[in-house]
């Protein structure tokens, strides 16, 4: 597109990419049978759609004799347009007690105190007359119950009733893709994040409860229990938030970073205190690598913290979940099977990485969780090309590929609340890394990251606006690249035939004209880009030796050498 004017490409790119994105997976996608509850889960219902979360102030008191949650969220909410129902989630079995719109007056009255129905894990909420547009109003919601247990967090969701190593109660929090409103009453969707949250936890007094953002306040009560006041000053998506209760010891440190100084706090069981010191050195030199390729840690405001937890990990919003028992590695094994993996440990690197993708841009909908999940995994290959080189780094990356299944589309169904395939780690950070090897200057690479971070600071997005603010920024449009690798199962296939000193070349692909650029070796230390498309196209190699002949192994791709003409012939009736 050279002599183009840098606006116009990128308007075009835009209006082509828009015209090329698929609602729906492509091929390989299953359809499976998704319920009313599902429905309710996933998608902007009337009743979640004309108001707007502005705040919420929850107040959870633990119960640890019977497992069981009490309290209130006082929700802080806009009225987009008129209405009279509102939903609110919060699963089975976990009841909602009462719900009473604008606690703040001087009194309750028959009129504050409004009718609810329930439908499953939803409660539809009845207000007298329906609310005025532009008016922010107060509606606290009482709940109690004993929430779903986690057996095997994070991966099944639900509240850790579990015991440290010395027998004491040990509890944690850790819901994604289940839903927050598996323990409080909320908005339970991605698209709506409170401005600031108040998060009030009361616990035996010989506990330590630690949540998001900072501690503000410890409040001790007559009956031998203690309150923890944490604020959140940022944007906070729900499954975020968290509770995580033991015998904790904390210390303190600073990072110097581009925002100014960022305040590290480190929550662990208090007879890890002198293992956590050592093991946790490496954070300041990952935030460093981290800040360079993505920008600034979004949230200065609410403080760093690593938070010893009995389940492995999770991306918990400046409360970083970590339990890998202070191992190198994923639970002392390296996922990509080369030793790279064993230089850092996992799951420190992975959800500290979560705090831009997934903390900081938020998909709207859980079908592009691969905006969280595909960025974070490929920044694993960044922090170890900034500690260890990029040969060591793509080594990892390479190695991991083991782990891809190609079983279901990484794009999951869109309003039902569904994942896509895990693919989105693996070969999710796979096409990232071959896109940034499109880009073919890492620079441009590196100034995308850190615009998608700013343009989209807490903010939630969809999966298409990410793609169309990578395809302005390479230049080009890669729609069908996003297709091939977040909307289908297959590989794509580079089909070559070199007679003489001219290379013959083409894509055999699902996607129809498909059109990935791809990285050759021609010679020694010797690369070129080309750009095959569905038909047979040539280049001359006069200037290289054609026996060097080999695909960059960064593509992740199928290379087939055609023999014959009859060969080629062939290949373009398939």
């Amino acid at each position: 597109m050279r002599g183009i004017p840098m606006l116009v490409m990128m308007v075009l790119i835009t209006a082509l990419h828009a015209g090329a994105q698929q609602n729906t997976p492509l091929k390989g996608a299953q359809q499976p049978h998704f319920t009313h509850a599902d429905t309710l889960r996933g998608t902007i219902t009337p009743q979640r759609a004309w108001w707007d979360v502005v705040a919420y102030d929850l107040h959870v008191n633990v119960h640890l004799e019977d497992s069981t949650l009490s309290g209130y969220n006082t929700i802080t909410y806009e009225v987009l347009s008129p209405d009279s129902m509102m939903q609110i989630d919060l699963q089975e079995p976990m009841e909602i007690d009462s719900v009473i719109l604008d606690i703040d007056s001087l009194k309750i009255t028959t009129h504050s105190k409004l009718d609810f129905t329930r439908d499953g894990n939803a409660f539809f909420i009845q207000f007298n007359k329906a609310e005025k547009k532009g008016t922010t109003r107060k509606l606290t919601v009482y709940y109690h119950g004993q929430p779903r247990k986690a057996v095997n967090a994070p991966w099944d969701g639900g509240v850790v009733w579990a015991r440290d190593s010395l027998g004491r109660p040990w509890i944690a929090t850790a819901c994604q893709g289940l839903g927050a409103s598996v323990w409080w009453p909320n908005k339970d969707h991605q698209s709506d994040e409170p401005e600031y949250m108040t998060i009030n936890v009361t616990v035996p007094q010989d506990l330590i409860n630690v949540s998001n953002g900072r501690l503000k306040l410890k409040i001790p009560n007559k009956d031998s229990t203690v309150t923890y006041v944490w604020t959140v000053n940022s944007p906070i998506n729900n499954y975020d938030v968290a509770l995580n209760i033991g015998h904790y010891k904390e210390f303190k440190d600073t990072y110097a970073g581009v925002a100014g100084k960022l305040d590290l706090d480190y929550w662990v069981l208090d007879y890890n205190l002198d293992k956590a010191r050592k093991h946790f050195e490496v954070v300041k030199p990952m935030l460093g690598c981290f800040e360079f390729w993505f920008g600034k840690y979004p949230f200065y405001k609410d403080s760093y913290k690593l938070v010893e937890t009995p389940h492995l990990g999770m991306e918990h919003q400046s409360a970083v979940a970590y339990g890998n028992k202070y191992q190198m590695g994923y639970k002392g094994r390296d996922l990509s099977g080369t030793g790279v993996g064993l230089k850092w440990d996992f799951i420190i690197v992975h959800e500290s990485g979560h705090e831009w993708f997934g903390n900081n841009i938020t998909s709207k909908d859980i079908a592009d969780m691969w905006v969280h999940e595909s960025f974070t995994n490929y920044s694993e290959t960044l922090f170890t090309e900034c500690m260890y080189g990029p040969e060591e780094a793509e080594k990892y990356l390479i190695g991991c590929r083991k782990n891809i299944k190609n079983d279901i589309p990484i794009i999951g169904h869109y309003g039902v609340n569904s994942e896509g395939s895990g693919d989105m780690y693996y070969k999710g950070g796979t096409m990232l890394h071959m896109i940034r090897k499109i880009f073919d200057n890492d620079d441009r690479f590196r100034w995308m990251l850190h615009t998608l971070n700013t343009d989209y600071y807490h903010k939630t997005v969809t999966g298409a606006q990410v793609e169309r603010h990578i395809s302005q920024h390479a230049g080009r449009d890669l729609s069908k690249v996003f297709d091939q690798y977040l909307r289908d199962t297959t590989l794509p296939e580079l089909q070559y035939r070199i007679v003489g000193q001219v290379l013959y070349f083409r894509w055999s692909s699902d996607i129809k004209n498909f059109d990935m650029p791809v990285k050759v070796t021609v010679g020694i230390n010797n690369y070129q880009f080309i750009y095959p498309g569905p038909l047979w196209a040539t280049t001359n190699l006069s200037y290289m030796d054609p026996k060097y002949f080999k695909v960059d192994p960064a593509f992740y791709i199928k290379v087939k050498e055609m023999k014959t003409v009859k060969e080629m012939k062939d290949a373009l009736k398939k």
